[in-house]
């Protein structure tokens, strides 16, 4: 893991003073995010605009990358063709809710081991963990152990645009590392039955 956030951190560095331009096919797009497969290891940015009905067209992006917010390319215009522009920046780019990489590097591994031993997640705030997210009427993600063998579960209250934007860009990936806000335990005596932990709110996602 650590790996493949150096390489794209280099691989920002190497291109952030000599790029200006993308032309490719939208791979994933919602919210202002959207990603090429030609712009590996970028996220094009379009404020004040629905990156989604771009998804599947085949684009050119025009813009800067954010030396200070990596891997943030701000596009200032997108055409689908030759003179057809559907979009022109009008806004700078905000925070909100994207989550810099730098602060990721912060942010501790929560270690859990079962379902009885509250004091692993209660009042750690900003964590990350491994695992699996699992979609129903109640989104959660699973953790396993090594083995496999399924441990506990984590009750999803909401996923951010830009966390729900990266599932769309690592769908082909079956865990990946989720950033939460940990909220409320659950009963403790509901947990053995449900290995349903605590609630939380996912703030990232990343494959590190």
């Amino acid at each position: 893991m650590a790996c493949q956030k150096n390489a794209a951190e280099s691989q920002a560095a190497e291109v952030q003073k000599a790029v200006t331009d993308f032309e490719g096919t939208v791979r994933a797009a919602l919210g202002r995010y959207m990603y090429l497969s030609t712009a590996p290891g970028f996220d094009i940015v379009l404020p004040g605009f629905d990156a989604a009905t771009l998804m599947g067209k085949t684009i050119k992006v025009k813009g800067d990358l954010l030396v200070d917010h990596p891997p943030i390319f701000l596009a200032d215009t997108v055409e689908t063709g030759p003179g057809s522009s559907v979009y022109t920046r009008s806004q700078e780019f905000q925070s909100e809710d994207f989550v810099e990489f730098k602060a990721r590097e912060g942010v501790p591994a929560l270690a859990i081991t079962g379902v009885a031993k509250a004091e692993e997640w209660e009042g750690k705030g900003q964590v990350k963990i491994y695992g699996k997210l699992q979609k129903g009427d109640v989104n959660s993600i699973v953790l396993s152990d090594d083995k496999g063998k399924e441990i506990a579960k984590i009750i999803v209250d909401s996923i951010s645009t830009y966390s729900n934007y990266y599932l769309q860009k690592l769908r082909l990936f079956d865990k990946f590392w989720f950033y939460l806000n940990v909220k409320d335990s659950v009963d403790k005596k509901i947990r053995p039955r449900t290995k349903e932990i605590f609630h939380a709110d996912v703030v990232g996602v990343g494959l590190f």
